[in-house]
């Protein structure tokens, strides 16, 4: 039976609490975010984030030691896979109202490729795996590794 080295990370949330001068609610904001002093900063462990595999290598204690194989999508970090869905979505929008303007009915393929792209949100906020699009030439989800894994 093969043997995986697996890294999992989770982040976890720091805090600080501090007081700043300003005349508005925004500039006292961007202050805050501006300071890069952090030494008074306490972790939130309270408010931890999801667990999520961050690398796969083949063999024993192989970490680093030889290129990493693809995570299967459903088991990255959701907010980057929200991100990324993010970008596919707005290219779907957009290939979708080039067609409406001009008059046209968006051509079946676009609306094959928009199903499958509410079938993947879905599938993020789910955390299950990503469908495989059926019927649909693979764009960059192919070439990204995302889209239909079996793992």
């Amino acid at each position: 039976m093969p043997v995986f080295t697996i890294e999992t990370t989770y982040h976890l949330p720091v805090f600080r609490h501090r007081d700043y001068n300003a005349r508005t609610i925004a500039a006292a904001c961007r202050l805050a975010i501006d300071d890069d002093d952090w030494d008074v900063g306490r972790p939130d462990y309270e408010s931890a984030h999801e667990s999520f595999v961050s690398g796969i290598w083949p063999g024993a204690k192989a970490a680093y030691s030889a290129p990493s194989l693809t995570v299967p999508a459903h088991f990255g970090e959701t907010i980057q896979r929200k991100a990324r869905h993010f970008e596919t979505l707005l290219g779907l929008l957009k290939m979708m109202m080039v067609d409406i303007r001009a008059g046209s009915t968006p051509s079946s393929e676009w609306v094959s490729r928009a199903a499958w792209a509410v079938a993947r949100g879905e599938a993020i906020l789910a955390g299950a795996k990503d469908p495989k699009m059926v019927g649909v030439g693979r764009g960059r989800e192919a070439l990204s590794g995302e889209g239909g894994s079996d793992a």
